[in-house]
């Protein structure tokens, strides 16, 4: 089948090669022509695992390419939108600049029966205001959110858990179910949840998924709070609590709390969305999740100038990460990168590393010290802190050979990833979060 993918960002590239990784023609559309130069070279503009191999593979067969020019939509039967949707410059709720451009945009494209499916996370009720555009060209809007987990993004599209599809309730409602069957014939075929709701649904499906991670994340970190001050364990109460099926261990790491292009942006403008809607006493213990979230920044800061005897100033401080989480180059919202700007701006000699999101850290944040090579990033540090869980962090880094390196023996284990008792048998201080 023909499918158009509008916008080819995280989302959008993902989607598209992965469409024509499973057998379908598939254009990709962006405004940004260096992202398109690159794509359609078969390059992947971010870090992905599995997508430069599927990305060559669709392009190399003719089965995929990408361009700027918004016309050659026209003809495919499905047009996937998956555009950003940022949060607001002034606000907490979500921006749809990029959606209504998109659709708008798509628009004189469009040919009778066509299928418009909105991809992007949004507030509900946006379907519903799309629809009247979509439908005057003759086409059907349907709702398909997406779940991928980035570092698994590739794998969360070819093989999902679940498909969701949100769909008016009208005959081309019903007839679009069946063309995105056909869309997702592997996994369908597999026995994948294929689940039909509303448009409403469909939207809120996402953003409630997010919201419930979210609140997991934070009332284990809620937790860690509790049992930093009692001397509790957080790590063996995680345990002891996700053995009870009904909760789960799943997301129950406690740490210096979520970022990324996502959940933060979505429980916010979810609880904006609400605050319109005249319901937001129904989320506004988001509120507190988002706050919690952000009280671990500053509680890993602090371990850290505790470490050092109150004062950071003019301490070498080498920070272990720099992406959001392991198997991305994403710093959108980094906890990380956080943690270390506010070391920065405390006076520490700030040295970061990361094995894939330097150069993104670098463009962002040019104040920060960047070091590509672990070892050399760790020499002569005062103190170290780990922040996000790569495994040449959390399994390769042995403390006795770290010793070797470092000035000081003040490791901060922002992800509780750690073998605390291997560190401080080794002479380390160790600070680990809602950790004796």
């Amino acid at each position: 089948m023909r499918l158009s993918v509008i916008g080819c960002g995280y989302l959008g590239a993902v989607h598209a090669a992965a469409m024509a990784s499973i057998g379908h023609d598939v254009v990709g559309i962006d405004v940004d022509q260096r992202k398109i130069d690159a794509l359609s070279k078969g390059e992947a503009p971010f870090f992905e695992p599995g997508l430069p191999e599927i990305l060559a593979e669709g392009v190399a067969s003719g089965r995929l390419r990408f361009t700027t020019d918004l016309s050659e939509a026209r003809g495919a039967k499905v047009h996937f939108v998956g555009v950003g949707t940022p949060q607001q410059k002034d606000g907490y709720g979500a921006d749809l600049t990029y959606v209504n451009a998109a659709v708008d945009g798509l628009l004189p494209f469009l040919s009778p029966g066509d299928i418009v499916a909105g991809k992007s996370t949004v507030p509900v009720g946006t379907a519903a205001e799309l629809t009247p555009r979509v439908e005057a060209a003759g086409a059907t809007l349907v709702w398909n959110p997406e779940f991928l987990r980035e570092g698994w993004a590739v794998q969360d599209t070819i093989d999902p858990d679940r498909l969701v599809v949100g769909v008016p309730s009208t005959d081309a409602g019903a007839a679009a179910v069946d063309i995105l069957k056909e869309v997702y014939a592997p996994p369908v075929a597999k026995g994948t949840p294929f689940i039909v709701t509303d448009l409403a649904t469909a939207e809120l499906v996402k953003v409630s998924a997010n919201a419930f991670l979210a609140t997991k994340i934070s009332f284990i970190n809620a937790m860690a709070e509790i049992a930093e001050v009692v001397g509790a364990d957080v790590t063996q109460l995680a345990d002891a609590i996700g053995h009870d099926a009904r909760i789960g261990r799943k997301f129950l790491g406690a740490g210096i709390g979520f970022g990324g292009g996502c959940l933060p942006k979505d429980i916010r403008a979810f609880s904006a969305r609400a605050e319109e809607l005249g319901r937001g006493e129904s989320v506004a213990f988001l509120r507190q999740i988002d706050e919690i979230n952000m009280r671990r920044r500053d509680r890993a800061v602090q371990l850290v100038v505790d470490g050092l005897g109150g004062s950071v100033f003019k301490k070498n401080v080498t920070v272990l990460g720099a992406a959001f989480k392991p198997h991305s180059d994403d710093i959108r919202d980094s906890p990380a990168l956080d943690v270390a700007v506010r070391l920065h701006g405390l006076g520490a000699w700030v040295t970061v590393t990361d094995p894939e999101a330097i150069a993104n850290a670098q463009a962002k944040h040019p104040q920060l010290n960047y070091v590509a090579d672990r070892d050399e990033a760790l020499r002569s540090s005062d103190a170290v802190v780990v922040v996000t869980e790569w495994d040449e962090y959390r399994r390769q880094m042995p403390p006795e050979h770290v010793s070797t390196l470092t000035e000081g023996r003040v490791i901060v284990d922002g992800r509780n990833c750690l073998d605390a008792d291997a560190w401080r048998a080794a002479g380390w201080t160790y600070y680990g979060m809602g950790r004796p």
